[in-house]
């Protein structure tokens, strides 16, 4: 039986795999993975509507549809400034994902931790709520004046989770940014600002004790497997200890518009995996999230 991927879901806060159809299964640390790629990656669409061309896309992109269909999924975005008239509350929040990795961003309160997760912030924090355009202000405001970026490169978050600090160091620098922002005068008088809470996200995510990152996944091909423990899950990250050994990351992103099998339990990882590097070598690479 083939199965097509769409990604990784944290609907009600646990990690699961959502599939073509609708079905999600639960993901479980510990539990053993192993499937094959089969065939050729074809663009699964665009908000709810199949690819009109069904078209084959590289194996690489982590966006994984064709151009027409991913212009088709940015539109009436708030993510990409092309809805800007929503009505319901925003919240402004404060995120880390690492040492030296914190980000400003917004996101509909409706959502709750939903998009926190879904970036995979190991520690966060609410900074204030208000209108959506509002919102979007205080971000650049901030952004510009804490000199912190709205985007971290996913490698460097990756990297960043297999040597965490404390939970009260995390919490503490998001803190002292916190701090720093409410003294940036303006934005309080059209958001309401919220008081201080860390939440925290590294037991949801299962990163405590995670060995060292040998690897990423870099694409799936024809045939190429992936098996491995799950060890941890972050964003759209699947940390896997593969049947050699090695810690290995895969974005889920990847394996959306593929066909994929189940493989035999013990089968050796065959797709191509690029070597790790330190967050301070990547800092300057990779996709934006």
């Amino acid at each position: 039986m083939e199965w097509r991927c769409r990604g990784i879901t944290w609907a009600g806060g646990e990690p699961g795999l959502r599939w073509w159809g609708g079905r999600v299964s639960a993901l479980a640390y510990g539990q053993e993975l192993a499937f094959r790629a089969v065939g050729e990656r074809r663009c699964p669409g665009a908000r709810g509507n199949p690819c009109p061309l069904d078209a084959v896309v590289s194996g690489r992109a982590t966006g994984g549809r064709c151009a027409e269909c991913a212009r088709l999924d940015r539109t009436h975005s708030v993510a990409a400034d092309t809805f800007l008239d929503d009505p319901q509350p925003y919240r402004v929040y404060l995120a880390w994902f690492g040492p030296g990795m914190t980000k400003v961003g917004i996101t509909a309160e409706a959502r709750g931790e939903a998009r926190l997760l879904e970036q995979g912030a190991v520690t966060f924090g609410w900074l204030g709520r208000g209108p959506l355009m509002a919102a979007r202000r205080t971000e650049e405001v901030l952004r510009q004046a804490l000199g912190v970026p709205d985007r971290v490169a996913y490698e460097r978050k990756r990297a960043a989770r297999h040597a965490l600090p404390s939970a009260a160091d995390r919490a503490a620098e998001v803190r002292e940014l916190y701090g720093r922002a409410r003294e940036v005068g303006g934005w309080t008088e059209t958001l309401e600002p919220l008081e201080f809470a860390a939440r925290d996200h590294a037991a949801v995510f299962g990163l405590d004790g995670l060995p060292p990152l040998a690897g990423t996944v870099t694409e799936l091909v024809d045939g190429g497997v992936v098996s491995g423990r799950l060890l941890a899950a972050a964003g759209p990250d699947l940390h896997l200890l593969d049947p050699g050994g090695r810690c290995v990351a895969l974005d889920t992103r990847l394996m959306g518009g593929w066909a994929l099998r189940g493989a035999g339990e013990g089968v050796a990882l065959s797709v191509p995996v690029a070597e790790a590097a330190s967050a301070v070598d990547e800092s300057s690479q990779g996709e934006l999230f």
